[in-house]
């Protein structure tokens, strides 16, 4: 039998099969999905959910001229494969590849970045309303999974939607999960609709229930609206959407094709928001994947043929050093507890929580609340701990100023993720956290050079009074002994490092004339022993600080090398924006302290970084030991002369 999906140049081919082609179409595209993520990694279980809901979309509506709004974009592989990508697909998430997130920049088809939850009907609605102001027809759909409807903003659209009347379509595509198993009154209740019965079946039993009350049954269900809404509410399924001012459609079977094109054909001819509620399942086709949703929402390489990824072995990541670290001081002190949005296996809470099930709470994909959620527990007298990607803990910044920073309250704000994460772009990459953390006061911002100390970082910060934040990278640690305990820091305290040059030669070769000082933070640490041991080979005598704090600065030991007459410039690294960053601490130390000598920082440039793998991208931006050296000797030579 002659394979499709080879003939698909374009959504104008696909418009032209019929059910029977689309079926075996969409055990292809799963197919290929599945061989291709393997080798790239990748969202394989949210795309292989959707391949049947993308299929009708596109055999029923005309894109680009009609708009699609994915929300987050784990669901969009199909999406990209039929608007032709398919050629380009293995190079999914790959250092100059397609990126694994809807992108304005990569095709006409994706009309909306995405890459955080909960967006996508406000950027319809907005798309619908500037069609309507120019007198355009076309179609506006934003899709978006439950786990995303945990977000306050996608209520906010909804309310907005309504309100407005606007010709707009939202699929709610309900499987059950984000990532882990989703949480809260909204996910019970759609899971309550999925047995329940269909919309349109239960608003006709509603309305012959009205009607058949004698003598005046038409005249209550034409006027007595109180009565209908009550009676509505307890018999439709949809009905608190109704209320937001939509037309409920569903729960629909999200992989019957048939019905899912008969559907959409009829919504595009209706008017104002309309809410299609489609079911569908996680992994859909690949039996590890349906078995085991949250570990292939997003995954590594994998053998596709057994759904097992490669071992890993040696160090363990920063992400479990702090689920266990958290654990042992939560045995001690009963008013530690842990808060996640959404993410309890990613940010390593997930053991905590089966360690402390009353002292963990995951608030689903909403930062915002569950910033302030903390805040309010820290009023009380608790320790709340919020671990969150540092990407998304963006998401939270009026609540971290307003409600925790303003109030000096005590929340501990544990960044995983920060810094350059890889493959999933600069929708994810955390390297913004020192600069839009650093200037609120009464801050406190720690960052660890390997395990060991981000262990007692952690022990540090949840004994401090005020807002402090401990960030840490993505992945495998350096694999240092841990001691049992703890040791804690004193703030604000750096701590110089001895640099040999050879690993028998422990002597401090910093302390001769003409000296530079390496002042790193961080995952940047370990880069800047590495550059130092380059530099004293060419013969530039070199000292490495480990900063330790970002806020507060080791002012004193600022004060004491910037005054040694054997340092001739200061070098920062951080793995952050320059702009705002630990580098433009120092400068407004120097600065503000009338302290002059030069200043050469290693960072992030004033760009937004792509995807690739970490070593590339470090390579990208110049943070690596080679690059940083070669940079130095050529400032260096230049300031000799």
């Amino acid at each position: 039998m002659t394979k499709i999906l080879p003939q698909l140049k374009s959504p104008d081919d696909l418009r032209k099969l019929d059910v029977p082609q689309l079926t075996a179409l969409a055990r292809e595209l799963r197919a290929y999905l599945v061989e291709t993520v393997a080798k790239t990694g990748g969202h394989l279980a949210p795309s292989l959910g959707t391949v049947e809901l993308t299929l009708a979309l596109y055999r029923v509506f005309h894109f680009p001229e009609d708009k699609l709004v994915w929300d987050v974009g784990h669901q969009a592989y199909t999406h990209k494969i039929v608007t032709g990508r398919r050629d380009k697909f293995p190079t999914l998430r790959q250092k100059g590849g397609i990126t694994g997130f809807p992108n304005r920049f990569e095709s006409p088809f994706d009309a909306f970045g995405v890459g955080h939850a909960s967006t996508s009907i406000s950027a319809a609605l907005g798309m619908a309303v500037a069609r309507d102001l120019e007198g355009k027809n076309s179609h506006v759909i934003a899709v978006l999974g439950d786990g995303a409807l945990t977000g306050g903003e996608a209520f906010e659209g909804l309310n907005n939607a309504g309100d407005l009347g606007k010709n707009l379509i939202v699929v709610l595509n309900d499987n059950g999960r984000s990532i882990d198993k989703n949480v809260g009154a909204m996910s019970e209740y759609l899971s309550a609709l999925r047995i329940a019965p269909q919309y349109n079946r239960a608003k006709k039993d509603v309305e012959h229930l009205l009607k058949s009350i004698p003598g005046i049954g038409g005249k209550v269900y034409k006027t007595a609206s109180a009565i209908k809404d009550g009676v509505k509410t307890a018999l439709v399924p949809g009905a608190p959407f109704e209320e937001l001012g939509f037309r409920y459609i569903g729960p629909l079977d999200g992989h019957n094709l048939e019905a899912l094109i008969d559907v959409f054909s009829q919504v595009r001819q209706l008017d104002g928001p309309i809410l299609v509620h489609v079911h569908t399942k996680k992994g859909k086709g690949y039996l590890p994947a349906e078995q085991a949703p949250g570990k292939f929402h997003g995954i590594g390489k994998f053998d596709a043929a057994t759904g097992e990824c490669p071992k890993k072995t040696g160090a363990p990541t920063y992400t479990k050093v702090f689920s266990d670290a958290l654990i042992e001081l939560a045995h001690d002190d009963k008013d530690i507890v842990a808060i996640t949005a959404a993410m309890p296996s990613g940010t390593g809470l997930k053991a905590f929580g089966e360690a402390y099930p009353d002292r963990f709470f995951d608030v689903g994909i909403a930062e915002e609340h569950a910033v302030t959620f903390a805040a309010g527990l820290a009023a009380a007298g608790k320790t709340p701990v919020v671990a969150l990607y540092s990407t998304f803990a963006q998401r939270a910044y009026d609540q971290w100023l307003h409600d925790v920073c303003l109030q000096n309250l005590h929340v501990v704000l544990a960044l995983d993720r920060a810094g350059l994460v890889g493959e999933d772009g600069p929708t994810h990459h955390g390297v913004f956290d020192y600069s839009y953390l650093r200037h609120l006061p009464n801050m406190t911002i720690l960052a660890p050079k390997d395990e060991a100390e981000l262990r007692d970082m952690l022990a540090t910060a949840v004994k401090l009074d005020g807002p402090v934040a401990v960030r840490y990278p993505r992945g495998t640690a350096f694999g240092v002994p841990l001691r049992e305990g703890f040791t804690p820091l004193p703030i604000g305290k750096a701590e110089a490092l001895s640099v040999a040059t050879q690993p028998e030669d422990a002597a401090d070769v910093g302390n001769s004339a003409q000296t530079i000082a390496l002042l790193a933070v961080g995952s940047m640490v370990q880069t800047a022993k590495e550059t130092a041991k380059l530099l004293i080979a060419q013969g530039i005598p070199t000292r490495v600080v480990n900063m330790r704090f970002v806020k507060p600065l080791d002012t004193e030991l600022l004060k004491t090398l910037a005054e040694d007459p054997q340092i001739t410039a200061f070098s920062t690294l951080e793995e952050n924006v320059l702009a705002g960053g630990f580098g433009s601490a120092v400068l407004e130390y120097l600065a503000d302290n009338d302290l002059q000598l030069p200043v050469w920082r290693f960072g992030i440039a004033d760009r937004f970084i792509e995807q690739g793998t970490r070593a590339e991208l470090l390579e990208l931006c110049g943070l690596t030991a080679d690059a940083i050296a070669k940079n130095i000797k050529e400032r260096w030579d230049v300031w000799q002369k």
